[in-house]
């Protein structure tokens, strides 16, 4: 885990987070702390890393997502080197398996 970002302010950002109730709360709180481009970048980076566990092409994603191979590449290194937090969401979220 990366210590750069355990912080106090992080903690509580994250704790807000997680006092969301549900999506309408999740869109409300997030409009107003994010820009729409900071949302739609990581909705797109989570749509990425969904497709990238469906084993789809880069080009496919690239074509589907609008990502850059740069950003796909990045996401896919996450998913392989990182803290496994897309695998962790993936497993609570089934549904969104297709």
């Amino acid at each position: 885990m990366n210590d750069k970002i355990r912080t106090g302010a992080v903690d509580h950002l994250f704790q807000a987070i997680l006092s969301l109730n549900d999506l309408e709360e999740c869109y409300r709180f997030f409009e107003d702390v994010c820009t729409v481009n900071e949302i739609l970048s990581l909705s797109q980076r989570y749509e990425v890393a969904r497709m990238l566990r469906q084993h789809r092409t880069y080009l496919d994603i690239a074509e589907a997502t609008g990502a850059s191979t740069a950003t796909i590449s990045r996401v896919n290194r996450s998913l392989n080197y990182g803290n496994d937090g897309y695998d962790l969401v993936f497993e609570r979220c089934p549904d969104q398996d297709s």
